[in-house]
């Protein structure tokens, strides 16, 4: 029978790519570089950009993040950006794809002034566009937002804001190291009406150090207030790379953050709350009003193998079938670009093997997979494959089987990714993740 943790410990949780980043490496580079300068394949095509930049690092924090840098780092960056995505676009990968789903992430997208968004956007315009995407996701830190800042999104045909919300408690927020307080929030939430934005989602952290029952049921509360088209719930998890997990591993700390039995019964609740107030289960993370309005095709076409042209430092994406990172350290990113060259660090190309159980694994996180697509796509049936795991995790509760269907018990969607790494090949489990 699978063991669960209980603690908190070091390490990651959060499973979101297969086969683990550990395994990617320079010497594959050659693979993606033919992959770039071959045709495309009939996928979809999506575009990730990244925007490093904070106010502050959280104490959780595990991306690749810069705070402090001044006004003329961040144009020197924003320029080698707006350069990668014109190399980008002369790739024969991109062949005449339009971009289904693009994504603004972070660090914090929002750190830009309307003006620099301006630039930027006309700047890569000149080389792409996005004007037939399903989907234009920017992620916002609250206290980063202005009135004149949200009409510009919305101008610049931002079709979803992720609001990175977290917590309601203005303590919780200061002894977790964000960069915002409650205020900002609501601040925010006036623009954002006010400018009737089409999808606006709630990110919220279950078990920041320092919750309490009383506390998180406030946070669910004010977030039912709001009435966000979409909230996002994740566990506190305590990657390698975070000021607490350095904590714990030089100083043998013990975990401040809530161990995952109550993490769980905490996003059970708000699971429960948001179900009652007429959202709907979209993903072990993520709760919909209206399915008719929303979906996530960033989400969905990812998990399902399409391309994801990966540009800013270290950003990952998967072309034709190959996994690859951009380069991590700023000098090495933009010494890159000024060379006219991509910033390719490392890559991977998953066997067909791998590549079946990457999309297991993925869209399992919905809360259901269907045997027959994998039949259909892999010749492979993955309850027979997998018989063992799924009946023991039938007899545990987690999963049903209901002919073709292959469905998430509520217990089952509370620890999606710790139901995982069974599905993983020998030599994968138990390695480094990271």
């Amino acid at each position: 029978m699978t063991t669960e943790a209980t603690k908190t410990e070091v390490g990651s949780y959060f499973i979101s790519n297969y086969p683990p980043y550990s395994r990617w490496k320079p010497e594959f580079l050659p693979e993606v570089e033919k992959a770039m300068a071959a045709p495309p394949g009939p996928v979809p095509l999506g575009l990730y950009l990244h925007i490093p930049f904070c106010r502050k690092r959280c104490k959780f924090c595990y991306f690749k993040v810069f705070t402090g840098k001044k006004a003329d780092e961040i144009e020197t960056y924003v320029e080698a950006l707006c350069k990668e995505i014109e190399l980008v676009s002369q790739q024969p990968v991109m062949g005449e794809r339009p971009f289904r789903f693009v994504y603004f992430g972070g660090g914090t997208p929002s750190f830009l002034s309307p003006k620099q968004l301006t630039s930027l956007v006309d700047r890569l315009r000149a080389n792409i566009s996005w004007d037939k995407a399903e989907e234009v996701t920017f992620e916002c830190e609250p206290g980063t937002l202005s009135e004149t800042k949200i009409k510009t999104l919305k101008e610049l045909g931002v079709t979803r804001l992720s609001l990175g919300i977290e917590n309601f408690n203005d303590k919780l927020l200061e002894e977790n190291g964000r960069a915002h307080l409650s205020k900002e929030v609501f601040r925010a939430w006036e623009w954002i009406a006010a400018a009737n934005f089409p999808n606006v989602n709630i990110d919220l952290i279950s078990g920041m150090v320092g919750e309490t029952w009383d506390n998180w049921k406030m946070n669910v509360a004010k977030t039912l207030e709001l009435s966000p088209e979409s909230v996002t719930i994740y566990q506190m998890e305590l990657p390698f790379n975070t000021v607490y997990s350095e904590g714990m591993l030089k100083e043998s700390q013990e975990s401040p953050v809530a161990d995952w039995p109550t993490k769980r019964e905490w996003v059970k609740y708000a699971f429960e709350a948001f179900a009652e107030a007429g959202y709907t289960q979209s993903s072990a993370y993520t709760m919909i009003k209206d399915p008719n309005k929303v979906s996530f095709s960033y989400r969905d076409n990812l998990w399902k193998g399409s391309d994801l042209l990966a540009t800013g430092i270290a950003s990952f994406g998967h072309i034709s079938g190959v996994h690859y990172q951009n380069l991590p350290e700023w000098k090495q990113y933009i010494g890159a670009i000024e060379e006219g060259r991509l910033p390719l660090g490392r890559a991977y190309t998953p066997t067909p093997k791998q590549a079946l159980i990457r999309e297991l694994i993925l869209l399992l996180k919905r809360g259901y997979l269907e045997i027959d697509y994998f039949v259909n796509k892999f010749g492979v049936d993955v309850w027979e494959e997998y018989r063992e795991a799924w009946q023991e995790y039938e007899t545990a509760g987690y999963v049903s089987r209901d002919g073709n269907r292959i469905e998430l018990s509520i217990e089952g969607l509370l620890r999606a990714d710790a139901l995982l790494p069974v599905f993983f090949e020998a030599d994968n489990q138990g390695v480094r993740y990271t």
